[in-house]
């Protein structure tokens, strides 16, 4: 009996949009030898942490901070997309706390999905107050 040793490089094509959890199965790739049967080798999709985004599903999520004045009249934040794109998406409202925005279509494209469907971009916005108010300020309210 002689035995080697084989290396063999596997390549995974990794698609936009896998979910967390997907497996990747080259069948019959692992150990073998006189008397084995090779074994299947598994590959489990794991999402690496993003500075920016969150992924809940196909969706992503993003925290935006405006000025408090801009929270009151409206604003437009520019969204940095993971396709190297920026949105500028217009808040109208005044933002309470607590406040989203939902931009349909700009989260993760969806697997298997037949017209090249993405989930929804989701923006929690939040408002930065002043450390400090000048007097002037104080006294106009």
């Amino acid at each position: 009996h002689t035995s080697s040793i084989r290396d063999k490089i596997l390549t995974i094509n990794v698609k936009a949009g896998w979910r967390p959890g997907t497996k990747i199965t080259f069948q019959k790739e692992g150990d073998q030898g006189p008397n084995t049967i090779p074994a299947d080798i598994v590959f489990l999709v794991k999402d690496k942490e993003h500075p920016h985004y969150r992924r809940e599903g196909a969706d992503l999520h993003y925290k935006a901070t405006i000025q408090l004045g801009k929270a009151l009249v409206g604003d437009v934040i520019e969204v940095p997309t993971l396709d190297n794109r920026m949105l500028s998406i217009p808040i109208n409202d005044i933002v309470q706390p607590g406040y989203t925005k939902r931009v349909i279509g700009e989260g993760m494209p969806i697997s298997n999905s037949k017209e090249e469907e993405k989930g929804d971009l989701v923006i929690f916005i939040r408002h930065r107050l002043p450390n400090q108010v000048t007097r002037a300020t104080k006294n106009a309210h």
